[in-house]
């Protein structure tokens, strides 16, 4: 679950931005909608604990990620939160099953070989566990970066525009795979996009509307 309540950010030059209120149930699903450079990424680093807000209330999966410091909270963002960001941060100094171990480490869990294998083959990547990304098509990339993110049963799945330049067929199937995955575990599943297909394809799923760009906002 998520829910905000008067939640704003500052930004270094005195800018804030402030998000209207939601609340979404265990295992529902919440679209961020609006061009770029509005505050989605920035309201995804917020769930994420990857940034502090200035004002209001913030819990997600039954924590409020103000309240952890250091180590508490990275340990809380692995162990509860799947983040799949625009950017996949895979490694190509790693297999493609290293790069999932990557979760284990950054929840202070020894590695579950047997896991990594089961969410590999749960999104047909059985049979590339042992290269390197730059060996992948970006639809394997993306693919390998959403098991990273499910691997560790998260409550919460944050997708950074996860369609983007992607046809319609492709679209269909990222979300699709996006979709499953959340339901496999039974999460909540947020995902921030400027891309209409999204809302045709989740007509269920709450719609969070984002304004006109800011500064030094992100995506």
């Amino acid at each position: 679950m998520i829910r905000t309540r008067g939640l704003a950010y500052a930004y270094p030059r005195g800018q804030a931005l402030r998000f209207d209120d939601v609340a979404v149930p265990q295992g529902g699903t919440l679209l961020l909608r609006g061009a770029s450079g509005s505050g989605k990424s920035t309201w995804l680093a917020l769930a994420a604990g990857l940034l502090t807000a200035a004002e209001g209330e913030l819990v997600v999966a039954d924590q409020a990620p103000a309240s952890l410091a250091g180590g508490a909270r990275d340990a809380w963002r692995a162990r509860c939160v799947g983040f799949l960001p625009q950017r996949l941060h895979l490694s190509d100094a790693l297999t493609v099953a290293d790069n999932l171990a990557l979760a284990h480490f950054a929840a202070g869990l020894p590695v579950d070989r047997s896991a990594i294998a089961q969410a590999l083959a749960a999104l047909e990547l059985g049979a590339l566990a042992a290269r390197r990304p730059h060996q992948l098509s970006g639809g394997q990339a993306q693919r390998v970066a959403l098991a990273r993110a499910v691997l560790l049963r998260p409550r919460v799945i944050l997708a950074d525009e996860p369609t983007a330049s992607l046809d319609d067929v492709a679209c269909a199937a990222a979300i699709g795979l996006l979709r499953r995955s959340a339901q496999g575990c039974g999460a909540t599943l947020v995902i921030a996009t400027h891309d209409a297909r999204v809302r045709q394809a989740l007509p269920e799923g709450q719609v969070l509307a984002f304004g006109e760009r800011v500064g030094e906002v992100g995506a």
